[in-house]
Parts: structure tokens; C-alpha cells; sequence
């Protein structure tokens, strides 16, 4: 485990400012002695860093603790981040009727996705998104396209769409996420030409709609504001899992067996 050095700049500061409060250095004035501490000079400071770096090389188990308890704040701080954005945003999330989705329409349980089809970890994720819906006839899959990786990914989110305007969308999103290589506009209209049942015509016209691009910068402005800059990135309800670990479907499975027995806040 390593420790950012910006991380340990902060920290070599905020002790550096502990040490100041409590007087550490004879002579030092302290804040009961006056409004505002004196400040270091360059000899104190110089003073000061040899003692904080003597005493981490003497105890380098120190920065790990440091680490931990920075990784928890975080942790803390994240996700009550979430669960405000989720207050925030849930209608748009969960409940909207026109939503790109797949699965059960009406299913109990909400697993929404947020995905480029550029995105590798994306195309991996997506054997047991699949899995999910093929095994578990009540789940609601809330598709959320976010093409930020490429011009390409844009060009294939407007295939899907336009596609989807033709009840075509799931079969769409199966075969853009399965092209090897990058995906553009060129790929994608190759890829869901072979789905069969699309008036191509009609689709290349509707990729430049007013549909299509509403539900693009929709999604778009809906993942900034709840701080989401990378894909694939899940919600279960109010849980989220970010990225796309190995044991992905125990995890979708899992929180969708909890949300059953204990509810969702928000969805």
C-alpha cells in the first residue's frame, strides 16, 4: 500500500499546524497567549520537518493507519454523497417511464447502468447484466447511455436510440457492446443492419433527432451531477457498485436479494 505524495504533504502539514496550536517548540507563543499564533521561522520549520520525518521512518506504520483512516473519510464522504444525489435525482433514475431499458418494465427491483459502448470493462460487464436478466425474470434494467470516451461512442449511443425508436433497442445494445474494436457510427450501423426487422433508412434519419439527443445530454447532465465520470458505474437501487469487478453478478444478485428483504430509500 502507497500513500499519494500529495497525501503526505497534507499530512506533514496538518501536523506541522497541530504542533503550532499546542506550542510544541519552547518559546513558541500559543493561541492563549494572544489572537494569533507567531508564526515559524525558516530555522523552526526546517526544525520541524526533521522531527516529523525522523519520527515516520522510526514508525512507517504510522502512514498506514494515516491511509486507512483517509480512505474511510472518504468512503464516508462518498456515500453520503450518493445517497443525497439519489434523494435528488431518484424519479429520473428509477421511475421514468420512457427510460431505455430491458428486463422486467415493471420489475421490483431497479438496476440501472451507466455505459459506453467503447468501454471495455462495459463490453465485459455485459455477460452478466445479461445473465441477471435471463436468471431473474423481476428485475428492472434502466439502461443509461453515457458515450464519453470517444466521438465514436456518441455515434454508437444515437444508433442504439434511434433503434430503440424502433423497438429494436436491446437487440442493439447487444450487438454494439459484442463489435471487437473500436465502435462508431460506421460499425454500429453494420452491427444492428444484421439484427434484421430495422428500416436503416428510417433509423439514420432518427439518429438526429430531437429523441435521440434529448436522451443523450439528459443522461449526461444526470451523471455530473451526481459525480458519476466513468463507466460502467451500477446502481442497485441505493447501493452502487463502480467499474465492473470479477464477481459482478454476485454482487448485482446480492443487492438485489437484499433490497427485497430490507427495501430501498429512494426507488
Amino acid at each position: 500500500m502507497t500513500l499519494h505524495i500529495g497525501r503526505l504533504a497534507g499530512f506533514r502539514r496538518g501536523l506541522i499546524a497541530t504542533l503550532a496550536a499546542v506550542g510544541f517548540f519552547a518559546g513558541a507563543s500559543t493561541p492563549m497567549a494572544q489572537d494569533k499564533p507567531a508564526a515559524f521561522d525558516d530555522t523552526q520549520k526546517a526544525a520541524i520537518e526533521t522531527i516529523i520525518k525522523d519520527y515516520l521512518l522510526k514508525n512507517p506504520e504510522v502512514m498506514l493507519e494515516v491511509q486507512s483512516a483517509l480512505e474511510s473519510k472518504m468512503e464516508e464522504l462518498q456515500s453520503a454523497k450518493l445517497k443525497a444525489a439519489l434523494q435528488t435525482h431518484a424519479a429520473e433514475l428509477f421511475r421514468r417511464a420512457d427510460a431505455p431499458m430491458a428486463g422486467n418494465p415493471k420489475g421490483d427491483v431497479p438496476v440501472v447502468e451507466f455505459f459506453d459502448y467503447n468501454c471495455g470493462y462495459c463490453k465485459r460487464a455485459f455477460s452478466d447484466v445479461a445473465k441477471l436478466i435471463e436468471q431473474d425474470s423481476n428485475v428492472k434494467v434502466i439502461l443509461k447511455e453515457l458515450p464519453i470516451l470517444s466521438k465514436g461512442s456518441e455515434e454508437a449511443a444515437r444508433v442504439a436510440l434511434a433503434a430503440r425508436l424502433q423497438d429494436k433497442y436491446w437487440p442493439a445494445h447487444r450487438a454494439l457492446l459484442a463489435i471487437r474494436g473500436e465502435v462508431n457510427e460506421q460499425t454500429a450501423l453494420k452491427a444492428v443492419e444484421k439484427i434484421g426487422g430495422i428500416d436503416m433508412a428510417k433509423l439514420k434519419k432518427d439518429m438526429a433527432s430531437d429523441a435521440v439527443s434529448g436522451e443523450i445530454n439528459t443522461v449526461r447532465q444526470l451523471a455530473q451531477s451526481m459525480g458519476i465520470q466513468g463507466t460502467p458505474h451500477f446502481l442497485v437501487g441505493d447501493r452502487a457498485i463502480p467499474g465492473a469487478p470479477g464477481n459482478l453478478l454476485d454482487q448485482l444478485k446480492g443487492h438485489v436479494a437484499d433490497i427485497r428483504k430490507s427495501g430501498c430509500s429512494v426507488c
